[in-house]
């Protein structure tokens, strides 16, 4: 069988979604796609001597056709045939929110690992403009695969209640999530619906929330929530709200219409596959938000219409059809060698 090696390191750097894709191909692809041996190297760090020399050499020793880096953390000696996968270039989009050394790396190893590959994957439509724009790809190099949901959100299961309703927001809290649009839109409200919000992460926000929240109503933040009780929350919520300016796939909207939870979002941050199950404002348009979520709380008939067709969508991306589409791309570049 041909050997196909698998970056499977499970470091800081990379986001909650993207160690779910890496852990989910990891799983998923020798079950759905048999016709190749895979070689999962999940040992080391990023950016230090683990990438940069033992990794290569590991590489190098399992005599590999093919190599999937599995995020743009990637070491400089790269293997002869390899792809790699960029979920979203949000760092070069939005420079101003990160740290000034992020926009050098991305313009040295990743657009040089990008010029080198065989095959570049991202997640949706709307990155490959930004790969062609930021890094210079080829569009022709791009293959864009959906990421999947797990089976455990689609599962019906315990229903979150808390003191009041409450509206949910999964997610980091960097500048560029836009919080403090969700939180003008959720203050702006009728008092008489009695609506908390709920944010996952610790309370970071230097009081804002205490200052914001009333007793009718409250801010609150959940901490890091593992995958069953999150699903207890998506099930619970009137909605989930994705306030982003920018998403690469957006892994929690996905999984809020898997639980039957209706999701609000920023226009720019949702993925093709998503755009008709979700409620979309404009963004930074508090106003706009506010209207949407008073209207899908107090309209049953469009909640359950949200309901149903974010139902209908998850059913569609699951993991299996990720891992299955990503195989495919290793075909098509193994068959062309």
């Amino acid at each position: 069988l041909p050997r196909v090696g698998l970056d499977a390191r499970l470091t800081r750097q990379l986001s909650v979604g993207m160690q779910s894709y890496v852990r989910e191909l990891v799983a998923r692809l020798p079950g759905v796609a048999p016709e190749y041996a895979y070689v999962p190297f999940q040992k080391g760090g990023n950016f230090g001597w683990s990438e940069q020399i033992a990794l290569p050499l590991a590489i190098r020793r399992a005599k590999l056709d093919l190599v999937h880096f599995l995020s743009q953390y990637v070491p400089m000696l790269l293997p002869r045939r390899f792809i790699v996968t960029i979920h979203d270039l949000i760092h070069l989009r939005f420079p101003d929110q990160f740290k000034a050394k992020v926009g050098p790396y991305y313009a040295t190893i990743v657009r040089h690992a990008c010029a080198r590959a065989v095959r570049v994957i991202t997640d949706d439509d709307r990155t490959v403009e930004d790969l062609r724009q930021y890094l210079g790809v080829t569009e022709s190099k791009v293959r864009v695969v959906p990421l999947g949901v797990s089976e455990l959100f689609l599962r019906s299961g315990a229903r979150y209640v808390g003191a009041r309703p409450y509206v949910l927001y999964v997610g980091n809290h960097r500048r560029h999530k836009d919080l403090p649009t969700l939180f003008d839109a959720w203050q702006g409200l009728p008092e008489a619906l009695q609506l908390d919000l709920y944010l996952t992460g610790p309370d970071d926000f230097g009081g804002e929330l205490q200052r914001r929240s009333a007793p009718s109503r409250r801010i609150v933040a959940l901490g890091n929530v593992p995958d069953e009780e999150l699903h207890a929350y998506y099930a619970g919520a009137q909605a989930l709200v994705q306030p982003a300016w920018r998403e690469g796939f957006g892994l929690p909207m996905l999984e809020a219409m898997a639980a039957r939870c209706p999701v609000v979002a920023c226009i720019e941050a949702v993925p093709a596959p998503l755009a008709q199950a979700a409620l979309t404002f404009s963004p930074r348009d508090a106003t706009q938000l506010r209207a949407k979520l008073q209207a899908l709380l107090t309209d049953e008939g469009r909640r359950e219409r949200a309901i149903k067709l974010g139902v209908e969508v998850a059913r569609k991306l699951s993991w299996d059809r990720c891992a299955r589409a990503t195989a495919n791309v290793y075909g098509e570049v193994l068959e062309k060698a």
